[in-house]
């Protein structure tokens, strides 16, 4: 086992170097610019069709389920522990590189949902498949086949770790350490939960979503923006650390070890993606059930996923930690988020951890219809039940195992997915360049 997370850890060095964060921010900053920053210019339209009700074109659930299914998976451990790590290897630098990858990332986003929808196809039972897979199939062409298929294989695996396993860990640590429940039960009553709701597909999915999704993000921002008043004196400052750490070298401090700019970049980036997924591939799997016949209208709605991530939910958790002073205690992980927000709101440490559960359970449902989708891609429908069946009995041994293997697999296979999803947004983006143009000349037309 031992030389076998050597060899793991070797190739994730490799999966998350200088080339992938490169290719990331490199396909996103070439898509804003091509596009003429629209995704930022139109932030507005997004939430102005986000809330706007239409039942014209065909799919599973509404444009609006869709982006909360697909917040669902992006918002969970990594706004909470991922940041905080991010922010203890790299420094506060970290944080103005998970922006940067953000507002990048909203047009990597707006091209995934375009092409997803734009290429999804209707399968035996009727239903709306889409994502990468189908995209690289029936965009790229048939000598490109094998790489819709590595993207399945590696989604597929790569849910039952970030997507199943770590999450029921992580809700397991989070109940166990701050309300003493023991991880067998948490693990069996997360079985029964999310069984309950797998039966009914994505439409159970999608309704769960819906609910829970904004409940959560909502209480988790209110609670943070708390944080920040009762340290308002310090935000100037906190906001000055953040950018000058950016971009100069941070010294060792307290419990702080010390990082240099490329560590900033590097956690900044690889957390970034970590947490809002911004060219893994997964979100455009649920936007591609959605009742639209428009794919840009879906692409406008989808690219505020990235927004709602990073830009808010992110930042309420790294501007606590620096604001705080928290980042120099030796902290990390959860553990650091909850000592920054315990420090300005009495028990704040149960709101941590509660948000912590609440967001890895919302995970745990979206990517189980990610990673259903993968498998219904290789295997064809009849995969669908043993799928759900076995994601499911995942869970418990999630919650009661020691996951730092796995944690360091799922890692890898996200980059790993990341890798075909690129290359066909890089090949299709003249596609998503012609639909984008030719939607707004009609919308101008209109007016």
């Amino acid at each position: 086992m031992e030389w076998l997370t050597n060899q793991l850890t070797a190739i994730n060095g490799v999966v998350w170097g200088v080339p992938m964060l490169v290719g990331i921010l490199g396909l996103g900053l070439y898509l804003q610019l091509r596009m003429g920053f629209m995704p930022i210019r139109k932030m507005g339209t997004g939430f102005k069709l986000l809330f706007t009700k239409t039942e014209a074109g065909s799919g599973e659930i509404s444009p609006f389920n869709a982006l909360m299914t697909s917040l669902a998976a992006t918002i969970g451990t990594g706004n909470i522990a991922g940041v905080a790590t991010a922010i203890f290897l790299g420094g506060p630098g970290a944080l103005f590189w998970m922006w940067m990858t953000a507002l990048v990332g909203m047009a990597t986003k707006y091209s995934e949902a375009v092409c997803a929808v734009n290429f999804r196809e209707t399968d035996s039972l009727g239903n709306h498949v889409g994502g990468p897979m189908y995209y690289i199939k029936n965009g790229l062409g048939p000598k490109w086949a094998w790489l819709g298929v590595a993207f399945a294989i590696f989604g597929g695996l790569a849910g039952f770790g970030i997507g199943n396993t770590v999450q029921a860990n992580s809700v397991a640590d989070a109940l166990s350490s701050s309300f003493g429940f023991s991880h067998t039960t948490t693990g069996l009553v997360m079985m029964v939960l999310v069984g309950l709701v797998l039966i009914g597909g994505i439409r159970w999915i999608s309704e769960v979503a819906g609910k829970l999704v904004p409940l959560m993000t909502v209480s988790y921002f209110v609670a943070g923006i708390v944080v920040l008043g009762v340290n308002a004196s310090a935000l100037p400052a906190a906001f000055g650390t953040i950018f000058e750490h950016a971009f100069t070298p941070v010294a060792a401090q307290g419990g702080f070890a010390g990082a240099a700019v490329w560590m900033a970049i590097r956690f900044g980036v690889a957390r970034g993606v970590f947490s809002n997924e911004a060219g893994l591939g997964s979100a455009p799997i649920a936007h591609a059930a959605a009742k639209t016949d428009s794919p840009v209208r879906q692409g406008l709605i989808a690219m505020l996923g990235t927004f709602i991530d990073t830009i808010i939910v992110c930042s309420i958790t790294g501007l606590a930690i620096v604001v705080t002073g928290s980042w120099t205690s030796g902290e990390t992980g959860a553990s650091l988020t909850a000592l920054a927000f315990s420090t300005s709101i009495p028990g704040g440490e149960y709101i941590v951890s509660l948000a912590l559960a609440i967001f890895a359970f919302t995970t745990i449902l979206g990517w189980s219809f990610y990673g259903e989708k993968c498998v219904q891609f290789l295997f064809g429908v009849k995969a669908i039940l043993p799928f759900r069946i076995l994601w499911v009995l995942a869970l418990p041994i999630g919650a009661t195992q020691s996951l730092e293997f796995i944690w360091l697999l799922a890692d890898t296979l996200n980059a790993m997915m990341a890798i075909p999803n690129l290359i066909a947004l890089a090949l299709l983006s003249p596609v998503v360049f012609r639909l984008t143009k030719a939607y707004f000349a009609e919308q101008k037309i209109k007016k």
